[in-house]
């Protein structure tokens, strides 16, 4: 089998599109899902051309998000704008904010790929450093397992935050 996001020839594993039917997932590529995860190399997702117009709805959601994260770039604008989902394909592609349980200190809340600022100074455990106040996080993770958890880099190390400790920017 292909990735369904980027047809990489490759061992796949079953990742969730959160906010749609209960269990939906896609089956793609351990690169595809660090990269959704993380900081997507944009190179790596022009493959969304052909994903997008995937007959599976779970694949299709996935495609509007990245293209979403993507949108930076103009080849990325021009492909969300060509992709047409029906109303309640596009209501799961959007639900994304809302699905999230992260919650800044203000109760803002927050999605892959915000930027955030440390509201507090924070010893680093184990980098013999602290995180100062003011210092702005951008592109952060959330910890799927845990919503008081965020992960972001600081000072070049990749450090878990407490979400009670950062406002959103």
């Amino acid at each position: 089998m292909t990735c369904a996001l980027c047809s990489a020839d490759t061992d796949l594993v079953a990742h969730p599109v959160p906010g749609g039917p209960d269990g939906a997932s896609v089956q793609i590529c351990a690169t595809c899902a660090g990269q959704i995860d993380g900081t997507p190399d944009p190179d790596h997702w022009r493959g969304l051309a052909s994903a997008m117009w995937s007959e599976d709805p779970a694949t299709q959601v996935l495609a509007a998000r990245m293209l979403a994260r993507l949108s930076d770039h103009d080849w990325a604008r021009d492909l969300a704008d060509q992709l047409w989902l029906d109303d309640e394909t596009r209501a799961w592609a959007d639900n994304i904010a809302q699905e999230s349980a992260h919650r800044d200190s203000n109760g803002v809340p927050l999605a892959q790929g915000d930027s955030v600022v440390l509201i507090k100074d924070l010893p680093v455990k184990g980098a013999n450093f602290t995180a100062k106040r003011g210092t702005a996080v951008r592109g952060i993770s959330l910890v799927a397992d845990n919503p008081a958890h965020i992960e972001g880099r600081v000072e070049g190390q990749r450090i878990v935050i407490l979400t009670e400790f950062v406002k959103k920017r």
